[in-house]
């Protein structure tokens, strides 16, 4: 993003000082994130910045400075995966994608938190959701698909929108088998169930968790378990879905019953089926494309909202990944 242009300054005045620690940061440190993806210089004297460098830049630093301080006035907390998120979608529509002036109009309601998007792609998401029965969020880890499905189920559930969720994954990772795995079954499959458990429980309070997991509102199951049913008036998500052989993910689409919606979420760099099985992610994307009523969203590494790193990691195995793509 860095240009040639005149360097030239920019004030920027804000009305409530009491505001702007948050907005700064502990020594800071939210500054500094700015000024270091945007490759600008901020100055804070009094109940101002003043920013520094291209002349561009310093506008889509202004841009990101008072949205965030708009949050601050609206009553919402200001932490680093805020900022990183305002930044993302700056940087997201210099390079052609959608911006998303206003995350709070695709914000998720549960019972413990707000949960707005923290990347353009984050709330095409989320609208997916909204519009379509059946939506395939697709791309690498850490960008949001499978907690982001999740939210939308407990906002479903707590709205009266459906009457239970039920969260599915195949028991297939990294080559281990369930019968190698100790315990009763309930043991065996729980490691893989983890991360669904982790997402409710940042939604819901704990003795609300367990309470509809006792009478059925809340079913966490393997994808074997799905066989022979319809899902009605069900938000049902289907996680790692690329792990999937294409049988398991025409059987667990046909599932789908009234007033359902189904979400599936998977990556298909990452696929743990033995070599030479094809994935039913892969076959159901190549299959579903133009079928109406079925949405796609596809993530990239710039749509990562974990610790910055975690993108450039993804980019780094993606330049050097040279698995075959018939999977």
């Amino acid at each position: 993003m860095i240009s040639d242009s005149l360097q030239m300054s920019l004030t920027v005045e804000f009305d409530d000082n009491s505001l702007l620690p948050q907005l700064f940061g502990s020594h800071n440190v939210h500054l500094a994130r700015i000024e270091q993806t945007l490759d600008i210089s901020l100055s804070s004297r009094g109940n101002a910045i003043t920013i520094f460098g291209d002349n561009h830049l310093i506008t889509l630093a202004a841009d990101v400075l008072k949205g965030l301080y708009a949050r601050l006035k609206d009553g919402h907390h200001m932490e680093a995966a805020d900022v990183d998120a305002a930044l993302r979608m700056i940087i997201a529509g210099e390079r052609g994608r959608a911006v998303i002036m206003n995350p709070e109009a695709h914000a998720v309601h549960t019972s413990k938190r707000q949960i707005l998007p923290r990347s353009s792609q984050q709330a095409v998401y989320v609208d997916a959701v909204d519009q379509s029965d059946l939506v395939f969020g697709l791309g690498p880890a850490g960008t949001g698909k499978t907690y982001l499905a999740v939210a939308k189920a407990v906002e479903s559930l707590v709205k009266g929108e459906i009457d239970r969720i039920i969260l599915s994954r195949p028991a297939v990772e990294a080559g281990e088998q369930l019968g190698f795995l100790p315990g009763d079954m309930r043991d065996k499959v729980d490691p893989y169930l983890r991360p669904l458990y982790d997402a409710l429980h940042d939604m819901l309070p704990a003795n609300q968790v367990a309470k509809k997991m006792e009478n059925g509102e809340i079913e966490i199951a393997p994808l074997a378990f799905m066989r022979g049913r319809t899902l009605a008036d069900a938000f049902v998500i289907l996680d790692e879905a690329q792990n999937t052989t294409p049988v398991q993910m025409k059987m667990f689409l046909t599932r789908l019953g009234q007033n359902a919606r189904m979400v599936i979420t998977g990556d298909l760099s990452q696929i743990d089926l033995p070599s030479g099985v094809t994935s039913g992610l892969r076959d159901a994307v190549s299959r579903l494309n133009s079928v109406t009523g079925v949405s796609f969203v596809e993530f990239s590494e710039e749509d990562v909202v974990r610790h910055p790193l975690v993108a450039r990691i993804i980019k780094a195995y993606k330049a050097t990944d040279v698995r075959p793509e018939s999977r």
